[in-house]
């Protein structure tokens, strides 16, 4: 366990108790005076909470793996096509109608990731090339961004285009126990895919050639890579939406405080995901903003552009 990882534990026994008090209407715990208090805190607030917990973790971790991955410390789980490739099976729900069955939409979601994880293994898996699999997820990206702006002009009504735009921002605002039920396996399953190819990612930080000469088998660990990526942030966006820049913020702020291993930094940035996903969104909730609630992806690209800028900056002042 490193040391920064008793911290955010302890951070999050914090938030959590605090996010479900904390709204537009606070709750006081010793004297409940809202009415339906019990009804707002298990039906809107506590599902809103564990899904922020969930989408957050499984960004933090492909964040961390991805990074390990690619070995290169800008990179971010948008790199794969994943979420665009979720984003646009999001966006033919709405187009197409189905997305007022609320079921349906995150199942379009997620078959959009699958969509790209197939895409992304047919192109790149035979060889288990870092660099082919990069510019493959690059490819996959923003052919999923070209469809998805297609969709947008060819809005069959003002209202889907409404919609489509407002899901595409990123939110958990009227997020539901059913939501959590959808993105709770897979974020499971992608989590545990990804702690276990963390020991080939230490392997890998020394190179291809030296990996594969203390036994990495390249295309096994790209598979797991594909599916844990997948599996992890097609269920965030599959009920969330788009939110960027959390896979690339945390690990670098828990980095520090580990060895700075690949496999090290997996826990951290798993909890510290959960954490920042928790603490923006309930922040989110309490700005008293006229017209309605600040997007969560919104709000979390604002701190992340700032942020990728002052990496750019280190960079270039350490290549100068």
């Amino acid at each position: 366990m490193t040391r920064v990882t008793p911290i955010l534990l302890i951070a999050l026994l914090v938030a959590v108790p605090l996010s479900l008090l904390a709204g537009r209407v606070w709750i006081d715990p010793l004297h409940p005076q809202v009415a339906n208090a019990a009804v707002i805190l298990m039906d809107l607030r506590l599902p809103r909470v564990l899904l922020a917990l969930v989408v957050g973790a499984g960004l933090g971790a492909s964040g961390a793996a991805m990074q390990g991955y690619l070995r290169n410390p800008l990179a971010d789980p948008g790199l794969f096509g994943i979420a665009p490739g979720a984003a646009l099976g999001a966006v033919c729900a709405f187009f197409f109608g189905y997305a007022a069955q609320g079921w349906l939409l995150p199942v379009f979601a997620l078959a959009g990731a699958a969509g790209a994880m197939a895409l992304l293994a047919l192109i790149a898996g035979r060889t288990g090339s870092v660099a082919l699999f990069t510019l493959a997820g690059m490819m996959i990206a923003s052919l999923a961004g070209a469809l998805t702006s297609l969709a947008i002009s060819l809005s069959p009504n003002p209202f889907a285009l409404s919609e489509i735009v407002t899901w595409l921002m990123g939110a958990l605002a009227d997020r539901s126990w059913h939501d959590l039920w959808i993105a709770l396996p897979p974020t499971a399953i992608g989590l545990a895919l990804l702690w276990l190819a963390g020991r080939n990612l230490d392997a890998l930080t020394l190179g291809e050639a030296a990996a594969r000469s203390l036994g990495v088998r390249p295309e096994r660990l790209l598979w797991l890579m594909v599916l844990g990526v997948g599996f992890t942030v097609g269920a965030g966006v599959a009920v969330a939406g788009i939110i960027g820049f959390v896979g690339l913020m945390v690990p670098h702020m828990v980095r520090p405080f580990t060895d700075r291993r690949p496999s090290s930094l997996l826990v951290p940035s798993t909890l510290g995901g959960a954490l920042l996903l928790l603490v923006a969104d309930c922040l989110c909730r309490v700005l008293p903003l006229q017209g309605g609630e600040l997007r969560l992806g919104i709000a979390l690209s604002l701190l992340g552009a700032p942020f990728f800028l002052v990496l750019l900056l280190r960079m270039r002042k350490g290549l100068a």
